[in-house]
C-alpha cells in the first residue's frame, strides 16, 4: 500500500503474569513507539493499540505459584506494566485489558461468526489429562523434550529454544507441570480451525509480502513448507479461566488464548474509537502493522490472518516487522530465572534516564539476528555518544549563545563551503532518517540521527568560535548561526527516538514540534530569535551505578545455581549397632603435617580419659597452628590403624559444605573433654 489513509499499529499484548523487561522493549514496544511517533509527526492518522493479555495458562500458573486468584495476578501486573510503559514514553493511544467485558463480547461474537459460517471442525480427540490433578492439561501445563531440537523443557504448544510450533502429543517424555505426573490421553471435544484446508489462501497471502523482513518471511515460508504447521488447530481449551465458549454444549471450556488475544487489538480499538472503530479494521485504505517478537511470528502472520480470512470482514496485516531476541550479558533473558532487566526497576534505579535506555536499546536492537545488551555497552553509549557528543555539542552552543549574544540568534554572513555542507546535512536529515524508518530499519535511522549530532559537534570543534570571537566577530556569528540550526533539527527529529530529551531541547530553543516534511529546511531559528540557557541535556552514568546492576545479576546467577543434593543415606543400622558408637568431646593439643603426605595432619587430642594420636585428612583445609586448642568431636572406639607409619586411634568428625570445604562437627560451646556425644 503506497500511501494509506490511516494506520492501525499494534504491539504484542504482553502476558499479565510478570513485569516488562528490556527484551520485550527491544523486541516490539520500542520500535513500535518510534514508528508511531514518526507517523504522527508526518501528520498521519494512526492508532497505536495494545493491552494486557490476561487469559491463558501462564496466568493460572503464576496465580498458583503466588497462592492468589488469577484476577489478583492480572490486576497486579497490568498496573505495573501500564505504569512502566507510560513512564518510559511508550505512547499507546490505548492500553486495554482482555478481561474487560468489551473484549469478552468481541471475542465471543467473533467465535460465533466463524461457528455460524461453518468454519470450525468439531472433533472428539484424545488430550493429555493429569490423573493426579484430575484435570485436562492445557498446552502450557505440559512440558517435555522437543522433537525438533531436543530441548528438554519445551511447552506443549511451542519450543522456546528453537521456536517450533508444537502439539502436546509431539513432545517426547511429556510431564504435567501441575503434579509432575506422566499425563494420560483422555477423550474431550473441541472446535478446530482447519488451517490445512486454508493452505492455499495462507500461502498466497504470505507470498504477496516478500517485502517483509527476511526473518519474518523466511520463518513463515519454512513453517508452511514443513508440512507440520498447517494442521487443524483447536481454538478451545478445557480450563476455568478465560472467555467461555459461547455454545450450549461447551461447559467447562474457554477460547484458546491465541484465538482470544489478537482479537484484543480489535476490542481495544472499539473501546478507543466507539462507533468509528471499523475504518481502522475494515477499510482497505488502512494499513495494519503488527509489531511483535520472534516467538509470535507464526501467530500474527499465519494463524491470526487465517482467522480474519475466515471471518471475512477484516483487512489483513501489511507488515509484521518482528525482531529477534535480545540477550543479557551473553545469556538468554529468562523471566523464570530472573535473568532480566525489568523496566519498572530500571526507571527506579535510573530516574529521569528513559532516553538513555531508549537510545541503547534502539542502537542494539536485534532486527535481523539475536543481539546482546550489556551494562558496560549501555554506559559507554550514554557517556560517549549522548553525553560526550550530542550533549556536549548542545551545551556548548547554548552556553556560547548566552555568553556572546544574550541568547539572540546572530546573523549569518558569508557562508563557507563547510557551513553549506553542514546546513545541507540539516536539510537532508529528514529524508535520510525517514527512509530508514519507512523500511523499519530503526538502528540505521538512529545512526543517521546521531550522525547529525556528530556533524554539529565536529563543526563546532573545528571552527572554534571561542577563539575566533576575539579576532573575527562576523565569522563567529555565522558559526553560531549554523550551529544553532543543527541543534534545532536535532530537537525536531529526535522526537521518535528520545522524546524526553527532544522535548526539553525544543523548550530551550523555544520551538514547537514541526511536521517531519516541514523539517526539510536549513533555517529553524531566524536571526533575532531567542534561545534559553538550558541545562545539561544528558548526565553521565557512573561506574558505581553499573556495578550495582552487575551485582544484582551476579546475585541472580548465584541463586540460580543448582542446589547441591546431600549424599544418599546409607543403609539402616539397628539401635544396638548405634549404641556401640562412642563419640567424645576432645581438644587438639598439638598438630603437625605428616611427612610426604599433603592431605594429612598428625594430631594430639585430649579426650578426657586419655590423650591420643589421631591422623586426619584435613591438611588442605586447615593450617596446624590454626587448630591448636580447637574443641572437636572424636569417634573414640574406632579400631586403631596405621596411616603412613603413624598409628591413629580414633577419628575427628567433620562436615562438608556445599563448596566442598570441611568444617569441624564440634560442640556449639566448650564443654569438658570426654563428654559423651549422644
Amino acid at each position: 500500500m503506497s500511501d494509506p489513509k490511516r494506520y492501525t499499529v499494534t504491539a504484542a499484548l504482553p502476558y499479565a503474569n510478570g513485569p516488562v523487561h528490556i527484551g520485550h522493549l527491544a523486541g516490539c514496544y520500542l520500535p513500535a513507539d518510534i514508528y508511531v511517533r514518526y507517523l504522527r509527526q508526518r501528520g498521519k492518522d494512526v492508532k497505536f493499540i495494545c493491552g494486557s493479555d490476561e487469559h491463558g495458562v501462564a496466568i493460572i500458573m503464576k496465580a498458583k505459584a503466588e497462592g492468589v486468584t488469577p484476577q489478583e495476578i492480572v490486576d497486579k501486573y497490568n498496573g505495573i506494566m501500564q505504569s512502566a510503559f507510560a513512564e518510559f514514553g511508550i505512547s499507546f493511544d490505548i492500553y486495554s485489558r482482555t478481561s474487560k467485558k468489551i473484549h469478552h463480547d468481541t471475542a465471543s461474537d467473533f467465535f460465533l461468526k466463524l461457528y455460524e459460517k461453518g468454519c470450525f471442525e468439531e472433533k472428539e480427540t484424545e488430550q493429555y489429562y493429569d490423573p493426579e490433578a484430575d484435570q485436562f492439561l492445557a498446552d502450557r501445563y505440559i512440558e517435555g523434550t522437543c522433537p525438533n531440537c531436543g530441548f528438554e523443557s519445551a511447552y506443549g504448544d511451542q519450543c522456546e529454544s528453537c521456536g517450533t510450533s508444537l502439539n502436546p502429543t509431539e513432545l517426547k517424555d511429556p510431564r504435567s507441570k501441575l503434579s509432575g505426573a506422566k499425563p494420560i490421553l483422555k477423550k474431550t471435544k473441541h472446535w478446530f480451525l482447519p488451517l490445512d484446508h486454508l493452505s492455499g489462501k495462507i500461502k498466497n497471502y504470505i507470498q504477496q509480502h516478500k517485502d517483509w523482513k527476511p526473518n519474518v518471511y523466511g520463518q513463515c515460508m519454512s513453517w508452511l513448507e514443513d508440512g507440520a504447521g498447517l494442521q487443524a488447530r483447536s481454538m478451545t481449551r478445557d480450563l476455568d479461566w478465560g472467555i467461555k465458549v459461547p455454545l450450549k454444549d461447551a461447559e467447562g471450556k474457554v477460547l484458546y488464548v491465541w484465538f482470544d488475544a489478537p482479537i484484543g487489538y480489535i476490542s481495544a480499538t472499539k473501546e478507543l474509537m466507539g462507533d468509528d472503530w471499523e475504518k481502522y479494521w475494515k477499510d482497505e485504505d488502512t494499513s495494519l502493522v503488527h509489531f511483535i517478537g520472534k516467538d509470535n511470528i507464526v501467530f500474527h502472520a499465519i494463524i491470526f490472518p487465517a482467522m480474519l480470512m475466515e471471518h471475512g470482514d477484516f483487512i489483513l496485516a501489511d507488515q509484521v516487522p518482528a525482531n529477534e531476541f535480545l540477550n543479557l550479558e551473553g545469556q538468554k533473558i529468562s523471566t523464570s530465572r530472573n535473568w532480566a532487566v525489568w523496566l519498572h526497576e530500571y526507571l527506579r534505579d535510573f530516574e529521569g534516564k528513559q532516553d538513555a535506555l531508549r537510545y541503547a536499546l534502539c542502537a542494539a536492537a536485534p532486527e535481523t539476528k539475536d543481539n546482546d545488551f550489556t551494562w558496560k555497552d549501555f554506559q559507554t553509549r550514554n557517556n560517549s555518544e549522548l553525553v560526550g557528543i550530542f550533549g556536549n555539542f548542545v551545551n556548548r552552543v547554548l552556553v556560547l549563545m548566552q555568553k556572546y549574544y544574550d541568547g539572540k540568534v546572530p546573523t549569518a554572513h558569508n557562508l563557507t563551503e563547510v557551513d553549506k555542507e553542514v546546513l545541507k546535512a540539516v536539510q537532508e536529515a529528514p529524508a535520510k532518517i525517514g527512509s530508514s524508518l519507512d523500511k523499519y530499519k530503526f538502528r540505521e535511522a538512529l545512526a543517521s540521527y546521531i550522525s547529525l549530532a556528530r556533524t554539529g559537534n565536529k563543526y563546532l570543534a573545528d571552527e572554534e568560535p571561542w577563539k575566533k570571537v576575539k579576532t573575527d566577530a562576523e565569522r563567529t556569528e555565522t558559526i553560531m548561526y549554523v550551529a544553532v540550526q543543527v541543534c534545532a533539527q536535532l530537537a525536531q527529529l529526535g522526537e521518535p527516538f528520545m522524546p524526553f530529551s527532544s522535548s526539553k531541547l525544543r523548550e530551550w530553543l523555544q520551538l514547537d514540534l514541526m511536521t517531519w516534511e516541514d523539517c526539510a529546511i536549513q533555517e529553524f531559528l531566524p536571526t533575532g530569535e531567542t534561545v534559553l540557557r538550558g541545562e545539561l541535556l544528558f548526565e553521565k552514568i557512573e561506574d558505581e551505578a553499573v556495578e550495582a546492576q552487575l551485582g544484582k545479576l551476579e546475585a541472580t546467577k548465584e541463586s540460580n545455581k543448582p542446589k547441591p543434593q546431600a549424599p544418599a543415606l546409607k543403609e539402616e543400622i539397628s539401635f544396638d549397632d548405634f549404641m556401640k558408637i562412642d563419640i567424645r568431646t576432645g581438644t587438639i593439643l598439638e598438630a603437625e603435617k605428616v611427612k610426604k603426605a599433603d592431605k594429612l595432619l598428625q594430631l594430639r587430642v585430649d579426650i578426657g580419659v586419655e590423650q591420643r594420636t589421631i591422623v586426619s585428612g584435613i591438611a588442605e583445609h586447615f593450617k596446624p597452628e590454626d587448630i591448636i586448642g580447637k574443641q572437636v568431636s572424636v569417634l573414640a572406639n574406632l579400631a586403631p590403624r596405621k596411616i603412613r607409619g603413624v598409628e591413629s586411634k580414633g577419628m575427628i568428625l567433620m562436615a562438608e559444605d556445599a563448596d566442598g570445604k570441611l568444617v569441624f562437627a564440634s560442640p556449639s560451646q566448650n564443654i569438658e573433654n570426654g563428654s559423651i556425644v549422644r
